[in-house]
């Protein structure tokens, strides 16, 4: 039975999907997504200055400061964004297993967002930002089988 294996290489603003139909074959690019909010900075994206508070004791005010950078909200979203693609992709019995290759703090973004039976489709993980690599490149990071551990 022929598998399909989608290796999704990332970083905060951009990711590119390859598919590799082929256990030994090359990767064929598919798709590329962009995310440009990802990369400005957060003076970039908010035109306000922070609300500012009193202290609890004394006459002293400050600024409030958010939780979450503007700019983390927005690799949050790219990153629920590819999840959820990758989701419908996986209902669509469009691939069997996947790879992630992405910078590490966008990897741990991602699979935190990827649902259970999505996540356990999850065959590699590299924790590596290659998303400029061509796919001869790409594949030089996977093992030569990439279907051995994808069941039957």
């Amino acid at each position: 039975m022929k598998k399909t294996v989608w290796v999704v290489v990332a970083n905060r603003g951009v990711a590119r999907l390859f598919q590799a139909s082929q256990p030994t074959g090359p990767l064929e690019e598919m798709d590329a997504f962009i995310h440009p909010e990802a990369r400005l900075h957060d003076q970039d994206l908010v035109s306000d200055r922070p609300g500012r508070g009193f202290d609890r004791a004394g006459p002293g005010r400050h600024a409030e400061e958010p939780d979450t950078t503007v700019a983390e909200q927005e690799t949050t979203n790219f990153a629920l964004e590819l999840s959820r693609f990758l989701l419908k992709g996986r209902t669509d019995k469009r691939f069997d297993a996947l790879v992630l290759i992405a910078a590490p703090a966008f990897l741990g973004s991602l699979r935190e967002r990827l649902d259970g039976v999505t996540r356990d489709r999850i065959l590699l993980e590299v924790a590596k930002n290659l998303v400029h690599l061509d796919p001869i490149g790409l594949r030089q990071y996977l093992p030569e089988r990439l279907y051995s551990a994808v069941a039957s």
